[in-house]
């Protein structure tokens, strides 16, 4: 007996099985070591010892950082400034705040290209289209620093759906966002790039005494986000990396009612304090830097010795 054909539904239903059943697994590609991939330059003969120093730390080309009109992104900014960046763009939500910084910055550097960008990082078409005007502003996008982020300390029993999707917005998909689109400035420009996620110890444990889930699991994500896309965009010469802060002296934990909460940290601290902003300037400088070429995939831990205890 002649079986019917199946009806419209049922195809709907067995189509996704075969595509999924038939597909072709997409395959990572490496580099070959050549090239953009290749091992840096060795320091020019006759050069002097101290200028061999410099050199090992110079940075190169032009950084976008985002969040770079806050406390951590402009003390990044200064120090990339005085290690010879060629131009910064700062994305910020803050217009005002952050065309402030510029003008500081521009005062201490008048020979360099420094403007700003009000960007939403969790756009990605702005996020695009930030980029490509970076590129035509500045020549070209050669580092990537991810400054954007927010804190939330909700009890997970009290948080709101909204409030769990906006720190993940915030702070990994709109990482990622800003990642894929330099990355794709990058590659055409065939000379690499450096990326740098700011995650946090918050990333690698929990944090007490305050509950923060939201915040921990996106910057524990941004942190494996770090490792995909080092193995995916090494062949094009583009490093990925990441930094994980302790907790740092900045506006963030200022006031008095975290005054207890700044008394534990320090407790439970080898060092016995918080951080401050600047001491966070030589990871960003060595993963921005010429000293910083055989270093993708790495999470640089700045926290005093905080995650040991």
């Amino acid at each position: 007996m002649a079986h019917p054909p199946p009806s419209a539904a049922a195809a709907e239903t067995e189509t996704p099985r075969d595509a999924l059943t038939s597909r072709i697994l997409p395959q990572m590609t490496f580099g070959k070591g050549l090239g953009v991939t290749g091992p840096p330059l060795s320091p020019s003969q006759g050069i002097t010892s101290r200028e061999r120093a410099q050199s090992r730390f110079s940075v190169k080309g032009n950084a976008i950082i985002t969040g770079g009109a806050g406390t951590l992104g402009f003390e990044a900014g200064q120090a990339l400034l005085e290690h010879g960046l060629a131009g910064l763009m700062i994305f910020d939500v803050n217009p005002a705040q952050a065309q402030a910084k510029v003008d500081l910055l521009q005062a201490e550097f008048p020979a360099t290209k420094i403007k700003a960008l009000e960007v939403d990082i969790t756009d990605g078409e702005a996020v695009a289209r930030a980029v490509q005007q970076t590129a035509e502003i500045l020549g070209s996008v050669d580092i990537l620093l991810c400054f954007a982020g927010v804190v939330g300390c909700t009890p997970a029993l009290d948080m709101t759906a909204a409030q769990w999707r906006r720190t993940l917005d915030i702070n990994t998909t709109g990482g990622f966002l800003c990642a894929q689109a330099a990355a794709k400035q990058m590659i055409p420009q065939e000379t690499g790039g450096s990326i740098v996620f700011v995650a946090s110890i918050s990333g690698h444990r929990v944090n007490f005494p305050q509950p923060q889930v939201a915040y921990n699991v996106s910057k524990a994500a941004l942190i494996s986000l770090k490792n995909c896309l080092a193995a995916e965009w090494a062949r094009y010469g583009i490093r990925v990396n990441s930094i994980s802060p302790g907790y740092m002296d900045t506006i963030l934990n200022e006031g008095d009612g975290i005054a207890e909460g700044r008394a534990i940290w320090a407790e439970r601290n080898p060092m016995g304090r918080m951080g401050v902003p600047s001491e966070l300037t030589g990871a960003v400088v060595l993963l921005s830097s010429s000293a910083g070429t055989y270093m993708n995939g790495t999470d640089v831990v700045v926290d005093g010795g905080q995650i040991l205890l």
